[in-house]
């Protein structure tokens, strides 16, 4: 006799749907998000933002541990120790960063093959909490140096540090600098030394403006050299700025100047 063979249905394997993170950086939550399009909205829109981080493929570690969620806050970013090699790590991180076209000059150069046109750009990004950078660039067209200041701007990304260190002052959260710091550009000299709340800033036009985007909104400043110079003076700023942050404390003094760095956590 022969025996048939009985073919029993094979259960196919069922794609299970993959987790998403639980964690996603901001940055990428909003890029990722939904958009809804009003019917009645026609206001001309410029350039999507948020485009470059939807076709984002990580090309270092710390990227690919942002894009999986590992990371989701700049702080933690910083604690990897890994550098920030790619813009779109801090377009994730840090969506509310503010930029500002402190300069933009031309440059001339007579050349045997006729006149050679060139742009300087001097641009500062931060987000008014404790981040602040600055980059100087040059290229042979303005929107494009701009666009490249801009994101190397954002790579060199700083904490600020912020402090209540005037004796007019009483005791809260601090908003000038903690004690007295000098930053040098070429000639230029900027000291910053701390100002009772309420006051202001007390410094040129581009180092108020490079200030306002650290965060810091009161300020007693003292120059010297060419503070003419437009590059020479934020920088100076800047590097004041980073002067800060190579100051060892002790823990007792930052309680009593009640110093804080990077964001206020809400």
């Amino acid at each position: 006799m022969s025996e048939k063979m009985v073919e029993q249905p094979t259960e196919e394997p069922t794609e299970e749907p993959a987790e998403e993170p639980a964690n996603l950086a901001p940055g990428l939550a909003m890029a990722l998000a939904p958009v809804v399009e009003k019917e009645n909205d026609r206001r001309r829109r410029g350039p999507d933002p948020l485009a470059a981080l939807r076709a984002w493929e990580p090309r270092t570690r710390l990227g690919r541990m942002v894009a999986s969620g590992q990371v989701y806050t700049y702080e933690q970013a910083l604690d990897t120790g890994l550098p920030v090699r790619e813009v779109e790590i801090v377009d994730a991180l840090l969506p509310d960063l503010t930029d500002d076209v402190l300069s933009v000059n031309m440059i001339q150069r007579m050349t045997d093959s006729g006149r050679r046109v060139r742009f300087n750009v001097l641009c500062a990004v931060g987000n008014g909490d404790g981040y602040v950078g600055i980059s100087v660039c040059k290229g042979k067209e303005v929107a494009g140096t701009i666009r490249k200041s801009i994101d190397k701007a954002k790579l060199n990304l700083i904490t600020v540090m912020r402090g209540n260190g005037s004796w007019e002052s009483s005791e809260g959260p601090g908003t000038s600098v903690p004690f007295k710091v000098t930053g040098h550009s070429g000639s230029t000299r900027i000291t910053l030394m701390p100002a009772p709340a309420g006051k202001g800033l007390v410094i040129g036009d581009y180092g108020r403006r490079v200030l306002n985007l650290a965060g810091i909104t009161d300020v007693w400043s003292r120059s010297s050299g060419q503070t003419r110079t437009t590059i020479n003076f934020a920088r100076a700023t800047y590097n004041a700025l980073v002067e800060l942050n190579r100051t060892r404390i002790t823990e007792a003094d930052r309680l009593r100047l009640n110093i804080t760095e990077g964001r206020t956590i809400r």
